[in-house]
């Protein structure tokens, strides 16, 4: 075991990737995924998606401690035929060959990369971007992977939760979804996932990939109306053919507070899905735009409001991928998947937050719960329970979770249009795996079809 450095110097922040560190006997096993790279990543001068949140999380996870708690591992790197299970090829073969420097190239031999892709001023082509991808994607993979092994109950990848990726084109700061390819593999191992979103962004690009399955229920948080992006998921988007009534969509207004948003509308709408769908594993995306204060957000969440929807989860005591997502004033953003991890590993924090290397970011209260700007809460509880009742209704519509075939051996390259389609082919699962339960680096490529 790590002997535990003195409180007025900060540890060092990479110093347990790929280790194993000690639990208490009895506590869930959590695999936590983490790239020191992933926070040097840069989207462009005043864009507000900053990569470097990961760096300031990763720092005050360590320096609370936390890591000693958790298996943390540095995640492989996601190939293109990975991302392929969900992304067209053109489109991964475009992000895997553009840099600011060719990106001219493109243009002059006529391809509308803006209009074909949707990159540009939201999602802009930037220095080592598919690197960028490849390391959040690997994370949620290697996550979802380490879930179907057994080895641990709980995974962490707070760089991953880009939920807004859509299968031919980029949306949302979101190049890759991350979060499909992830479900994707869970599918291999479960009958039925559950995704969860609560960022403050409507999860628009994982219900499109799962509109028409029923093995998938997204389940939405989020705001909705004054054209608020993206514009989707209103309660009336339920699903279609067999997907019918597998998106679930839970349409708020702004300035929505702890109280409202826990008691009144998440436990009682998963406590119903979960009832009804009966998942085996879980997908929580924890974007925490959500909070108050969010640089593009206009939500009144705390940081224990905001986690409160993590703890819940974690008891009902089955796999869980814990993803992040949203979330642009970036010490807040630290300090709520800090305060989220803690709930994952069963440990208390104090409110202090511990000496780092960014300690100076959370000026003037350097506290972990400091107080945050709230808006007013234009969510009346007439309207909050009609949403509910609404989401209730649809739910018996299901009248039992969907009975699924399972292969003997999980297909190695399930995807979403197998999935809709119902057809899918056995292929045998030749990935080796380490002797501590997670894939090793080399051994992550997909197979090709013989």
């Amino acid at each position: 075991m790590e002997m535990k450095d003195k409180e007025s110097e900060p540890r060092d922040r990479d110093s347990k990737l790929t280790t194993f560190s000690s639990r208490r006997k009895g506590s869930k096993r959590v695999a936590y995924f983490h790239d020191p790279n992933i926070g040097n990543f840069h989207y462009g001068p005043n864009h507000p998606m900053k990569p470097h949140r990961l760096a300031l999380t990763h720092s005050l996870v360590v320096n609370y401690g936390l890591d000693e708690k958790m298996d943390v591992y540095r995640p492989h790197r996601a190939s293109q035929i990975d991302m392929e299970k969900f992304h067209s090829k053109e489109y991964i073969k475009f992000l895997s060959s553009v840099t600011p420097a060719t990106l001219p190239e493109f243009i002059k031999l006529g391809i509308p990369v803006q209009q074909q892709f949707n990159v540009g001023d939201d999602c802009p082509v930037f220095p080592g971007l598919f690197d960028y991808c490849s390391i959040y994607t690997g994370g949620s993979l290697d996550g979802a992977r380490t879930l179907n092994t057994g080895s641990h109950d709980i995974a962490v990848n707070w760089a991953g939760g880009l939920h807004h990726a859509k299968k031919i084109e980029a949306s949302g700061f979101c190049y890759v979804n991350d979060i499909v390819l992830a479900i994707l593999e869970l599918l291999r191992q479960h009958q039925r996932v559950v995704y969860i979103d609560i960022d403050i962004h409507h999860g628009d690009g994982v219900q499109e990939a799962f509109y028409l399955c029923d093995r998938v229920m997204t389940v939405s948080f989020h705001r909705y109306g004054d054209r608020f992006f993206p514009g989707t998921g209103s309660m009336y988007e339920l699903g279609s053919d067999a997907g019918r009534y597998y998106s679930v969509n839970v349409p708020l207004r702004q300035g929505i507070d702890d109280d409202s948003y826990f008691d009144q509308v998440f436990k009682p709408t998963m406590d119903k899905v979960m009832s009804f769908f009966q998942p085996s594993a879980i997908v929580l995306q924890c974007g925490a735009d959500s909070l108050a204060g969010d640089r593009l957000g206009s939500f009144s969440l705390s940081i224990k409001g905001h986690g409160k929807c993590v703890e819940y989860m974690k008891k009902f005591h089955m796999p869980i991928l814990v993803l992040g997502g949203g979330g642009y004033t970036v010490r807040n953003v630290a300090r709520c998947w800090t305060y989220e991890t803690s709930l994952l590993v069963d440990a208390e924090l104090q409110n202090d937050l511990p000496i780092n290397e960014y300690f100076e970011a959370f000026r003037p209260d350097f506290l972990l719960f400091p107080e945050l700007q709230m808006n007013e809460n234009q969510n009346t509880r007439q309207y909050l329970e009609s949403i509910v009742r609404y989401v209730h209704e649809n739910l018996r519509n299901l009248a039992h979770a969907p009975s699924v075939h399972m292969h003997d051996v999980p297909p190695e390259l399930l995807s979403v249009d197998s999935l809709a389609n119902d057809e899918t082919e056995d292929i045998e699962n030749n990935s080796p795996m380490s002797e501590s339960g997670v894939y090793e680096d080399d051994d992550m490529c997909i197979e090709e079809l013989a």
